[in-house]
């Protein structure tokens, strides 16, 4: 069985007592204890402190509390057909599994950086809502009722006054952490998402909340496959150790393994007053304030307005509702110009052209720009190579996403060029609702040989009359890299001053069998080149070959004709 707890814990009014009874747990149920980062630690407020609300997503709201059972999940997967194996625990509501995926998938297209696990999202998901009452959503992904934490009051929790005007929550006096991810109305009007696509942003959806907690999750440069930079999410959600401790046993649980159930048919938190379906009651207008149990907050129902005079209200009078009640169809809240995305520019991008096998001297930078057309800083640009060819970035990908910086700028890596010549696209995008998209073009040049050399120290020498035994041979190069195909002129040259063709001395054969004093040739594989056989005259003499490439380097050969000694 889970370890479990009776009740919630409460940031600001949690005893010494329960505090031992949660590490207790934790090592009854051999959860892995979390890893501390010293950031971590310094996110943390003393034992029965009250750290700042508004500074987390929840508000410091209440979590359930149970921890997963000793035995591990069989790994059955995931697959819609998929009958209920291995722990009841393991399994989580279709609807609610698939709204975790689709945000692993969505965060790993536009934030590839954060390497956001989707088990993350549902440890979470389990300690908030219970996997949203145990999947009791509609077939958009719409919670059947609202989920709704107690009144942030300061009472027990954090104080936080309303932000939203009871829009979300159904409070006007004190906001309540919303949804099945339980997110704060102040955090929902900056992270809520449109996660399934139907025009809205609404906290109670799980497709929405789900995408907006693994943004969360992710803000700024957080690589959620370093234990550090994950428990420092996980704190940022609620500043609790024992939640981080808590999410973290869900979370290796989950990794572990875990399968699909029916909507409706999750495990219940063994907190929520046994087979209750809402661990947040919606208020109602004389309300009492949801606990874990199920039951009654220990704090009075605001007592009704007085009519003047200071007279209670007598029978058949109609009694003021405590508080607003929540609208059906919340309003989307609309992020300030500041806060909000406005467009993509090129931040001084130059040419972009390398010699194949080499890097390009220009790297693509841009910059993201809020509606005000001020820098916008943390904001995800996937940068991509687009097109037939084989340039890549670091590490041999061909897309990258990055965050700007406060400046509101970001360079994409180092871009290398490939064997393949010719032309292809380099693009950046940004935004996820409306993308803005720039690109450019980039050309790879073929290698120009820088040097040409002979492949031998050998003297050439020949009788009058006969030909040259040895063959020249010459290696056409590019910073030591053979290039092929490179144009060679050979040509027998006078000493003069300014030479020219010479008219006797060594000479080549052309396909009739003429003397021909200048040939135009062509490397091959590596870069080299063997010249045809080279002819002597009768007359003696020492002579001189060069030979010349188009980007004009240059070696020169001697050749000499004499007799042979005599015997």
């Amino acid at each position: 069985m889970a370890a479990q707890f009776g009740r919630r814990l409460r940031r600001g009014a949690t005893t010494t007592a329960v505090a031992a009874a949660a590490v207790a747990a934790l090592s009854a149920s051999q959860a892995p204890a979390a890893p501390q980062s010293d950031t971590a630690a310094g996110d943390q407020a003393a034992a029965g402190s009250t750290p700042s609300g508004d500074s987390a997503a929840t508000g410091n709201s209440p979590y359930h509390t149970d921890l997963p059972p000793l035995n591990t999940p069989n790994k059955p997967g995931a697959s819609v057909n998929l009958p209920v194996t291995g722990s009841a625990e393991a399994g989580i509501p279709a609807s609610v599994l698939a709204a975790y995926k689709r945000a692993e998938q969505e965060l790993a297209a536009t934030d590839a950086a954060c390497r956001l696990p989707w088990q993350l999202l549902a440890a979470i998901g389990k300690v908030e809502s219970g996997q949203a009452r145990g999947g009791k959503v509609d077939a958009n992904g719409t919670t059947l009722s609202p989920i709704l934490g107690p009144a942030l009051n300061g009472q027990g929790f954090a104080l936080i006054k309303d932000t939203d005007g009871g829009a979300y929550d159904g409070d006007s006096t004190h906001d309540r952490a919303v949804g099945p991810m339980q997110f704060i109305p102040s955090t929902w009007a900056t992270w809520g998402q449109d996660g399934n696509g139907d025009g809205r942003k609404d906290p109670n959806n799980i497709h929405d909340a789900a995408l907006a907690a693994g943004r969360y999750l992710c803000a700024g440069t957080r690589d959620l496959s370093v234990a550090a930079d994950l428990d420092r999410a996980v704190l940022s959600y609620n500043h609790s150790t024992e939640y981080l401790r808590t999410v973290r046993s869900w979370f290796d649980y989950y990794k572990r393994g875990t399968h699909e159930v029916p909507d409706g048919t999750g495990v219940l938190p063994a907190d929520t007053g046994g087979g209750a379906t809402s661990p947040f009651p919606t208020p109602t207008p004389t309300p009492t304030t949801g606990t874990p149990g199920g039951g009654t907050s220990p704090s009075p129902a605001p007592s009704p307005s007085k009519p003047a005079g200071g007279t209670s209200p007598g029978p058949g009078t109609s009694t003021p509702p405590a508080t607003k009640p929540p609208t059906t169809k919340p309003p989307t809240p609309t992020p300030t110009p500041s806060e909000t995305f406005g467009s993509l520019e090129d931040a001084g991008t130059g040419t972009l052209t390398a010699t194949a096998g080499e890097a390009f001297g220009e790297r693509v930078t841009v910059r993201a720009e809020n509606k005000l057309g001020k820098p916008l800083a943390r904001t995800s640009v996937t940068f991509a190579v687009v097109g037939a060819t084989d340039a890549r970035f670091a590490d041999g990908r061909s897309t990258v996403t990055l965050r700007t910086g406060a400046d509101g700028t970001v360079t994409a890596p180092v871009l290398t060029a490939g064997e393949k010549t010719g032309v292809f696209k380099v693009t950046a995008v940004a935004g996820t609702t409306q993308p803005r998209a720039l690109s450019w073009t980039a050309n790879v040049t073929a290698r120009v040989a820088d040097t040409i050399a002979l492949t031998g120290d050998k003297a050439l020498t020949a009788a009058p009359g006969a030909e040259f035994t040895d063959r020249v041979e010459v290696r056409t190069t590019y910073k030591g890299t053979g290039v092929a195909d490179t144009a060679v002129t050979a040509t027998m040259i006078t000493d003069a001053g300014t030479p020219a063709e010479n008219d006797k001395g060594p000479y080549f054969e052309d396909a009739a069998g003429d003397p021909v004093r200048t040939l135009n040739l062509t490397t091959g594989a590596d870069g080299v080149l063997e010249l045809p056989k080279i002819y002597a005259d009768d007359t003696e003499g020492t002579y001189t070959l060069r030979l010349t490439t188009a980007s004009g380097a240059t070696v020169t050969v001697e050749l000499k004709v004499e007799a042979a000694p005599a015997a």
